[in-house]
């Protein structure tokens, strides 16, 4: 990187400051990198230094280079040097960096030693403390041992009796971070944006997806194009999904997420699929007191009609000859694919079926045509002669 390149970004990314003190946040720009020395550039007449132990991977690997912007609290001034951290515990701290941290909202680093009443114990640099299970994290998880062994970051919430009673919460930790994600999001989310995320909850009334920072909700009929009586059927926590973004209101942080349209429409097909008098398997889904809804396939259902049931005799409920779940074959008799409509009659259905339920017998009590008087009878027989 060039010297004039440098000074630009420096222009655009620091925060110029004239005295820095113990527990400030600052943004800082990585200006040189020498073995576990990571410099910093803040603004000030002298360079500060940070541990290269604070960004390097499981592989041993360093996150950042030179020019990069990090975000980093000062912990001290030594020997004229001033040292800066991401979080305090990863190197060398004592009792007066911690109770620093405790003032300034430092992050401190802590290793999740066992589970005790009512949380965790936590070894934060050397020093014994405490999280309760509602601090350990934005959602309690069904097993505690996930959090065992551990090295996670924490805020201090309590520092009392010298440092003998610690409490700390990772929590605070992970809603701050939350909350700059949230505002990233708000520059980069557009409503009709289509995004993965992560199941993080099951409802009855659907499914909580994390997307990156923040939670949108799947309602259950935006799960699927067919009916779904329960969200765990087609969803389970901890599943990666694409979502569709159809609502995003920032001001009450809710966000609307569809999954049943990242699906194909079954309806496109409808026409080609099921044509007027083809014969088709389905599954009765429900019955109502004018018919019973048939599940093709999913996200199609067709109406069999309860004028087109009990073979040729009327009735006056579909469930004196259907039940819920009961696969029949059944025909096709109409499609309405702007309405989403199919009507359906079973697969046997004649015309005279239906000529048969809808004729009406005459009045039990009507009387044959009269065959006239004794004299008519007679005049008509003397003219036939």
């Amino acid at each position: 990187m060039s010297e004039e390149t440098f000074e630009n970004l420096f222009q655009e990314k620091t925060v110029t400051r004239e005295k820095l003190q113990p527990g400030d946040k600052v943004d800082a720009i990585v200006a040189g990198i020498s073995g576990e020395n990571i410099f910093l550039d803040v603004g000030a007449k002298s360079e500060g230094i940070l541990n290269a132990a604070e960004f390097r991977n499981d592989d041993d690997e360093l996150t950042i280079g030179i020019g990069d912007t990090v975000s980093v609290f000062l912990v001290a001034m030594r020997g004229g040097e001033m040292v800066f951290t991401t979080r305090i515990g990863s190197g060398q701290a004592g009792m007066a960096e911690l109770e620093q941290a405790f003032h300034s909202g430092i992050p401190v680093e802590g290793r999740v030693a066992a589970e005790i009443k009512g949380g965790f114990q936590v070894t934060v640099a050397g020093q014994r403390g405490f999280c309760p299970y509602s601090q350990m994290g934005l959602r309690r998880v069904d097993d505690p041992d996930e959090y065992l062994e551990q090295t996670m970051a924490f805020k201090i919430i309590e520092f009392g009796s010298k440092g003998r009673n610690i409490i700390l919460s990772a929590r605070a930790v992970l809603e701050e971070e939350r909350e700059q994600l949230k505002e990233q999001l708000k520059d980069t989310l557009q409503e009709g944006d289509k995004v993965e995320g992560t199941v993080t909850s099951i409802r009855d009334f659907g499914a909580f997806v994390d997307i990156g920072g923040v939670d949108g909700l799947i309602p259950i009929s935006e799960i699927a194009w067919g009916q779904t009586d329960k969200v765990e059927d087609v969803l389970s926590q901890g599943q990666r999904v694409e979502v569709l973004i159809k609502r995003l209101d920032w001001d009450n942080d809710r966000i609307s997420l569809s999954l049943k349209d990242t699906l194909e429409n079954p309806w496109d097909q409808v026409e080609e699929k099921y044509a007027p008098g083809t014969v088709h398997p389905g599954r009765v889904s429900r019955l109502a007191a004018f018919g019973a809804f048939v599940t093709l396939e999913p996200g199609i259902d067709g109406l069999l009609h309860i004028s087109k049931l009990g073979t040729g005799r009327r009735i006056n409920h579909p469930r004196e000859v259907l039940e819920a779940g009961q696969d029949i074959t059944v025909k096709i008799d109409g499609v309405d694919p702007e309405q989403k409509r199919i009507s359906l009659v079973p697969e046997d259905y004649t015309a005279q079926e239906e000529e048969e339920k809808n004729y009406t017998p005459p009045p039990k009590d009507s009387k044959p045509k009269s065959m006239g008087t004794l004299g008519d009878l007679l005049q008509a027989q003397m003219k036939n002669k």
